[in-house]
């Protein structure tokens, strides 16, 4: 890459601020800068505030919701609307970046073309696909589908996370040659194994991420719920927040057992990173039949890279990892099915060693020095 070259990002969330696209884009930051670029990140406030703007991270105000999650329609706005004229800010550009949602692509499709510069749209989900799946007025699907399609298209080049999204992105309307690969990936710097943490693993079980109705994070609490009598030392962690996280709130507390499932709020990577080195296992899924069976749950690997076995319900590509690196359990996005796997690893031992391994695993496979690196060289071509 030629030195001197600018390249903007433009992301509703970045670090510090918990969550895989804030890891993923700080990442392909570091890359972009290891080969020389100058880059600008212009994003959102964290909640509660006490991140200031730099000269390389620009902050904004945004509305969040009562979970401090820019989600919905309105708070998208809250960021999308003032980016297209933040996008103008930088004297020099010479290409952008552009996280999901579409709204926010469709600003930086606005702004590229009049600044005449590419950009490079970074597509770790399909936002009209999840909206069918969870049942959106068919009408909205169909316009939102329309606005992606637009902006998926008029990118230089588009980063798909896995071959699931690369075909539905290609569906869209793309041209392969303008796809690229890219991986999924985590911050193992970050999420990493500690073995005297590791000697202290607790019967906890850990779930870290969004809770809406495409993961069916509520699985977890209904199965925890038919097993707690058991295992009275137990705990489940529902670690963020989401669409359904009041509802799983309200189911808990109604429960005889509910009052060992603990609901933190979204709490900072470090934070997540020890719950999981001591957990007795990490939770993930994506709910079948919602649109969205290509999707991988970040999260799988954030466990794996702190070494927690996971147990993974549902559907999708990180499941299929699961099961071929024996990073855990997989199974059934069905409640007696995940009950037995969290018996199997409540009354299991400890193995400091084979937690080990799967963090090893993690890190070689799914960190996210490879997936930045194939990013940063995506944008590079652009560039060229």
């Amino acid at each position: 890459m030629n030195p001197g070259r600018h390249v903007v990002i433009a992301s509703r969330i970045f670090t510090p601020e918990g969550g895989a696209a804030a890891y993923r884009l700080a990442a392909l930051r570091d890359a972009l800068e290891a080969d020389g670029a100058q880059v600008t990140v212009l994003t959102s406030r964290p909640p509660g505030g006490g991140v200031p703007s730099t000269r390389s991270v620009r902050r904004w105000p945004v509305l969040r919701d009562r979970s401090g999650a820019v989600r919905g329609y309105v708070q998208y706005l809250s960021f999308d609307v003032p980016l297209l004229f933040r996008l103008w800010g930088p004297r020099r550009v010479d290409a952008i970046v552009v996280e999901p949602p579409p709204t926010t692509g469709a600003m930086v499709r606005i702004a590229a073309r009049l600044r005449r510069v590419p950009y490079v749209y970074f597509a770790a989900d399909v936002s009209s696909s999840a909206a069918r799946g969870i049942g959106v007025n068919p009408v909205v699907v169909r316009v939102l589908r329309a606005v992606e399609s637009w902006v998926l298209r008029g990118a230089a080049r588009v980063l798909a996370v896995s071959d699931g999204v690369a075909r539905e992105v290609g569906e869209l309307g793309v041209r392969p040659e303008r796809i690229r690969i890219v991986g999924t990936g985590v911050d193992t710097s970050l999420f990493r194994f500690d073995a005297s943490t590791a000697a202290r693993v607790e019967p906890v079980l850990v779930y870290a991420g969004t809770m809406s109705e495409i993961q069916g994070a509520g699985v977890f609490v209904d199965a925890f719920l038919r097993i707690a009598e058991e295992f009275p030392r137990a705990r489940l962690r529902m670690l963020g927040a989401g669409t359904e996280r009041d509802a799983l709130v309200a189911r808990a507390r109604s429960t005889a057992g509910g009052d060992r499932i603990e609901f933190p709020g979204t709490v900072p990577g470090a934070t997540v990173a020890a719950e999981l080195g001591r957990a007795a296992a990490g939770l993930a899924s994506v709910r079948p039949g919602r649109g969205y069976d290509f999707a991988f749950a970040t999260k799988t690997f954030v466990a794996g890279a702190c070494g927690a076995p996971v147990i993974y319900a549902g559907v999708g590509p990180a499941g299929d990892r699961v099961a071929q690196a024996s990073l855990g359990d997989r199974v059934d996005w069905e409640v007696d099915a995940v009950a037995d796997a969290m018996r199997r690893v409540l009354r299991s031992e400890p193995d400091v060693a084979e937690r080990r391994r799967i963090a090893e695993w993690v890190d070689s496979h799914h960190s996210s020095r490879a997936v930045s690196a194939e990013g940063a060289r995506a944008v590079r071509e652009v560039l060229r």
